[in-house]
């Protein structure tokens, strides 16, 4: 299956590791839930869906910290759905070194390979890689323009300011298609989109607050800039956190108590105000970023989202804080066996 094509909607899963806790109460260790991300995986494969995505972290909330070795795994257990990062940190990785290792992984994969680059959301692998925050935008910007020049599988004739330049005829090893699908993860900035646009990268937005329609503007943006620039229409991809069960009752129920302690954890970090749990619903309702309840109303808040943005991707991020793996597994399954099928018929009915 290649890259996703703008009028082509496809169905996918995003999950950062999120570490749960085991039956004692205490987190899991962090290969435990490496290896279940691996099963979460191989079922997202065996039903049918179109992408499955490991984020890249490195804090004690995520065991995925090596994406693209997860993913080689993850390669050799699966026989269609592609695989992916949600997103690779660009900003303190090597370009090169990306390509190698993602180029490894399409090889292992026949072709199924694909990264999604970001600044990710968390900042902690600055100074873990020895980088200094204050050059958090020529970072991005610059290894992004490498990686540009690297995935064109041509010869590099590259110079910037934050390494010695780049001046080889190829980096190897090349993929078989040629072409190493990239995606820009965004969440939000107009200026983001418009250098997506300028590479002809498409675009994934984050949506983690606030109704999807908010994003429309970015969305337009990027269209008008690729146009004005003259490139090609390319895929919009939207990731959003969810979950699904068998009724809106269980699926709020199950969900909350993981999700509410979670926006708070990462509120006190950013010194937001706590969440309510009034609040917290709001989130899940019509005009609200988290796509949480039963096939059906999971089905009809995706559809929507795909009217208003033109949509040419869904990635769910099932996994949430401490929701643990059984529950991640049945929401798997409904959503590939009930929300799926519901979201193209109601699409092919418009």
């Amino acid at each position: 299956m290649s890259l996703g094509a703008p009028g082509r909607l496809e169905m996918g899963l995003d999950t950062f590791g999120d570490i749960a806790l085991g039956p004692d109460g205490s987190p899991l260790h962090p290969a435990t839930v490496l290896r279940e991300v691996l099963a979460e995986g191989e079922l997202a494969d065996r039903l049918g869906l179109d992408f499955f995505g490991v984020g890249e972290h490195h804090r004690d909330d995520y065991a995925v910290s090596a994406p693209d070795v997860l993913l080689a795994g993850l390669a050799a257990r699966t026989d269609r759905i592609r695989l992916g990062t949600s997103v690779t940190v660009l900003s303190s990785d090597d370009p090169i070194r990306v390509f190698q290792r993602f180029s490894t992984v399409d090889a292992i994969s026949n072709g199924r390979a694909e990264i999604t680059v970001g600044r990710g959301s968390f900042v902690e692998s600055f100074p873990l890689f020895g980088l200094d925050l204050s050059d958090y935008e020529t970072l991005f910007e610059e290894k992004l323009d490498l990686l540009a020049a690297v995935v064109a599988e041509k010869p590099v004739h590259w110079e910037g300011s934050i390494r010695p330049p780049v001046d080889v005829q190829q980096v190897m090893p090349t993929t078989e298609s040629g072409h190493l699908p990239v995606w820009v993860g965004v969440g939000g900035t107009p200026q983001s989109v418009v250098r997506a646009a300028h590479y002809g990268f498409p675009v994934v937005i984050a949506i983690i607050g606030g109704a999807s329609r908010q994003f429309a503007p970015l969305a337009d943006l990027y269209r008008q800039a690729l146009s004005q620039m003259g490139k090609p229409e390319r895929p919009v991809g939207v990731h959003s956190p969810g979950y699904v069960a068998a009724t809106d009752e269980q699926a709020i129920d199950e969900f909350m108590p993981h999700f509410v302690p979670y926006m708070n954890k990462i509120g006190r970090e950013r010194r937001w105000a706590p969440m309510t749990n009034e609040q917290a619903l709001a989130q899940l309702g019509p005009d609200g970023a988290v796509y949480c309840g039963s096939p059906e109303t999971v089905a009809t808040k995706i559809v929507d989202t795909v009217r208003v943005l033109g949509v040419s991707r869904f990635q769910l991020k099932y996994s949430m804080f401490t929701l643990p793996h059984d529950q991640r597994m049945e929401c798997i399954r409904l959503y590939a066996e009930e929300v799926v099928p519901r979201v193209r018929a109601m699409l092919d009915d418009a």
